[in-house]
């Protein structure tokens, strides 16, 4: 293959790569609410019996609901601000609905709706304009509907010097004392959910927790970025014995689900860029994993517990931890095994994750995300520069014998296979490898796409400032300077490459940089500063070898010239 080609069709690959993917955010899972069908009887939603809510489903089957089981909220009913119990942490700000307990409304006060705002991050929320909660019920033996529990009082807040809250909600149902308990810790986005369940009733009972995240179509509002930046995955997450990290799409709930699967230990999901909801249930424990369409045609992804027996006067406590809250390694790694992989890095995360661990490290040392960025891609850089010298070397080369090669071309062009020939004996003649600049390349590409997508999913970034005029390193160049700096290094970088023979292939290299910072345009600082760091070190490192090869050639004449 003519080596300027394959120098052409790197570039147009990364293109396309980027088109691909904004191909799959524009047409994918975010127009599934255009396609969602209106019945909510497909892939276990509720039928009419259970039209006030959903169940667990049965060990067998696709998400069936079984009848006289308690039922999770279905119909919007309004809550009356005696139902309403607010809690408030020093990194929580929740509403918890006590028809039911459930958690209809969750605030992140240490992240901001936007840059310069007071306005809390709003993770779950039940609205018009969206409605993402998450849920919990108990199976209590024949009993039927929502358990409507009293609580204490409506108003609870984690004082100054109290390192944990309780918030417990009671009912009775025939007999069986219910306290379903909310315990929040200082500090942690992690709220362990438990049910003290006391039989003191004539006759046995049984008891089952099920946790259900629910989510409509909305868009994710954590998602910025213009129409071209790169969208993250909105959808379920699951972790089992079969798989430690799979991703159910809202489309893909809506067609075939998630089977039944039963695990010991396990997690569920809702992920979306920076931010996630997760139920995961004690460890020790088999545990149903499912996905359905409630009937308010919402994406719900569960789980349910084991059913337990309570005999007339024992006691039994069922419990599971909510996390709500942002996507960072080492707490979600803390809470349970795997759930560390709702940080999507995408199918490179294995190269991904050493570089955020040494970003970390990086920023760690000196406390700003931006020069952190730097930082690293210098790291990356010298750890790689073997291959690029190699490249680099190829290139220059290249551009040494553009000229011969040029002659070459003009004196058989007309005869393919002869030129071939020729070109093959110049290339072996003057030991250059027509591949040689490309292959390192290729090796490379890997790295930095995984380091890309390192950087587009870490909340670290999420409003961190650099310096000047860059506030939020999530968040694109308001001016668009970046974007322009990146550009003009790309054209800085292609006049060090040996320049195409092909006319049609020459205009299509020098347009480039204009397609390409065109892209740039709507994607994150942190991503551009990453880009630019990178072009302007390989400029550096292209300059220098091409200088060092041009100049042994001048060397080498000058002693041919003396002999």
């Amino acid at each position: 293959m003519d080596v300027k080609r394959l120098l052409l069709v790197i570039p147009l690959a990364v293109l396309a790569y980027l088109l691909v993917i904004q191909w799959n955010a524009d047409y994918g899972q975010n127009n599934v609410a255009q396609r969602a069908p209106t019945s909510a009887s497909q892939n276990g939603s509720s039928n009419d019996a259970a039209e006030e809510g959903l169940s667990a489903p049965s060990s067998a089957g696709n998400g069936s609901v079984s009848q006289g089981a308690a039922n999770m909220p279905g119909k919007k009913a309004q809550t009356s601000s005696e139902h309403m119990v607010r809690v408030r942490t020093d990194v929580l700000d929740l509403h918890i609905d006590a028809q039911g307990g459930d958690v209809i409304y969750a605030a992140l006060p240490k992240y901001k709706a936007a840059l310069n705002s007071e306005q809390p991050f709003v993770l779950l929320s039940d609205n018009q304009r969206r409605s993402y909660v998450a849920k919990s019920g108990l199976q209590l033996g024949s009993h039927d509907g929502r358990i409507t529990y009293t609580p204490s009082k409506t108003q609870y807040s984690l004082d100054k010097g109290q390192d944990v809250l309780t918030v417990d909600l009671k009912a009775n149902i025939d007999g069986v004392d219910i306290i379903k308990r909310f315990t929040f810790d200082r500090g942690r986005y992690a709220v362990k959910v438990q049910y003290l369940v006391a039989n003191q009733s004539q006759t046995p009972v049984s008891a089952r927790f099920i946790g259900q995240l629910a989510r409509d179509n909305s868009p994710d509002p954590s998602q910025g970025g213009g129409p071209m930046s790169m969208k993250s995955f909105l959808g379920a997450t699951f972790s089992t014995q079969e798989s430690n990290y799979e991703k159910i799409s809202f489309e893909d709930i809506r067609e075939d689900g998630f089977k039944n699967v039963t695990s010991e230990g396990g997690w569920v999901a809702m992920i979306q860029h920076y931010f996630t909801s997760a139920w995961v249930p004690r460890n020790d424990q088999k545990n149903l994993y499912y996905t359905s369409i409630d009937s308010r045609d919402r994406n719900v992804a569960a789980f349910a517990g084991p059913t337990r027996r309570i005999t007339p006067g024992d006691q039994a406590t069922l419990a599971a931890t909510l996390y709500v809250g942002p996507k960072i390694q080492d707490r979600l790694e803390a809470i349970a095994p795997n759930l560390e992989l709702t940080v999507d890095f995408g199918w490179l995360w294995f190269i991904a994750n050493p570089l955020f661990w040494l970003l970390a490290k990086i920023h760690s040392l000196i406390g700003n995300w931006g020069w952190s960025i730097v930082l690293l891609t210098v790291v990356v850089k010298i750890v790689l520069f073997p291959l690029s010298a190699k490249a680099y070397k190829s290139m220059a080369k290249m551009r040494k014998m553009g000229p011969e090669m040029k002659r070459i071309k003009e004196q058989y062009g007309d005869d393919r296979q002869k030129m071939s020939q020729e070109m093959m004996k110049f290339y072996q003649k003057e030991k250059i490898n027509p591949l040689g600049g490309c292959l390192p390349i290729v090796v490379q590409m890997p790295v930095f796409i995984a380091l890309y997508w390192m950087l587009l999913e870490s909340v670290e970034l999420r409003h961190a400032p650099f310096m000047l005029w860059i506030n939020d390193l999530s968040a694109q160049d308001p001016y668009f300077i970046l974007p322009i700096i990146m550009g003009a290094s790309m054209f800085v970088q292609q006049l060090l490459n040996p320049t195409p023979p092909d006319p049609m292939q020459a205009k299509i290299m020098k347009m480039l940089p204009v397609i390409f910072t065109f892209f740039f345009l709507w994607f994150p600082a942190g991503l551009v500063i990453y880009w630019i760091c990178n072009n302007v070190i390989s400029i550096l490192q292209q300059w220098i070898i091409t200088r060092k090869i041009e100049s042994d050639g001048e060397t080498g004449k000058a002693s041919k010239a003396k002999s």
